[in-house]
């Protein structure tokens, strides 16, 4: 059943044609524009090229926005009655838990693999350790913001907030250092952001850190800014889930 359930719930997402293009087929969309016709595609970033800087950053944000979306969606089918449907099945909680889990994976893989596709063949240079660290941390570090579609699907409640948690993202990446290279005081706060540790650790592999106004983060911030992110969306979303399970 679990797999069974697994399956559909793939084929049902993957359906939505306007969720994939905005979730899988927008960010590589984003990656030719900004990558492959900027001036400075090739020049140097650590141990690749600006294209391959370009390509890490919009993979990232195409997982986020995947899986945010994924959580917003199971938030609403828990309260909307789904839940207890299941109930009434052998899927335990813990269960339905995971098989989300991995489908928001499986949809985060599409648009690191779109993009990552399209990187290779427009020019995007790095070493095979960059290529394959940097997609596993845009893969995994995803996990964090189905969390936070699940805090706002629960908090909020209606289709209109899986809308506004994913609207919110692209927010997110301009002050999270993705889309520009901020300097100055709006990198400092960028530092604060939710996105900006997930993106600035799926790069490490690539810039060891270096940033573009010349300065340098060490591992730990971009580290600390993921687990105390995942640590605020986590609490929020239970707290939120409680709460709307104690009014039903």
């Amino acid at each position: 059943m679990n797999a069974t359930f697994t399956l559909l719930e793939l084929k049902r997402i993957t359906r939505n044609w306007a969720t994939m293009f905005f979730t899988a087929v927008l960010p590589a969309f984003f990656f030719i524009i900004f990558g492959s016709t900027v001036d400075a595609r090739d020049a140097r970033v650590g141990s690749g090229n600006v294209t391959m800087y370009v390509m890490i950053s919009m993979a990232a944000y195409g997982a986020a926005l995947a899986t945010t979306s994924i959580g917003g969606q199971a938030a609403l089918e828990r309260m909307q009655g789904w839940g207890r449907q299941l109930g009434i099945t052998p899927m335990r909680d813990s269960r339905y838990v995971l098989d989300k889990a991995v489908i928001a994976l499986c949809i985060a893989a599409i648009p690191i693999v779109l993009t990552y596709l399209f990187g290779a063949f427009l020019g995007a240079e790095g070493s095979a350790r960059a290529w394959i660290v940097s997609g596993v941390l845009c893969l995994l570090g995803a996990a964090v913001f189905a969390l936070y579609g699940i805090l706002m699907g629960s908090a909020f409640g209606g289709e209109a907030s899986v809308g506004v948690a994913s609207g919110s993202i692209v927010i997110f990446a301009f002050l999270g250092n993705v889309f520009i290279p901020l300097s100055g005081a709006m990198l400092t706060i960028s530092k604060f952001s939710p996105l900006y540790g997930y993106v600035a650790l799926a790069r490490y592999p690539l810039t060891e850190g270096h940033l573009s106004d010349g300065s340098q983060d060490p591992l730990w911030l971009p580290i600390l800014n993921v687990v105390v992110w995942a640590l605020i969306f986590g609490m929020l979303a239970t707290w939120f889930v409680r709460r709307g399970r104690d009014r039903q």
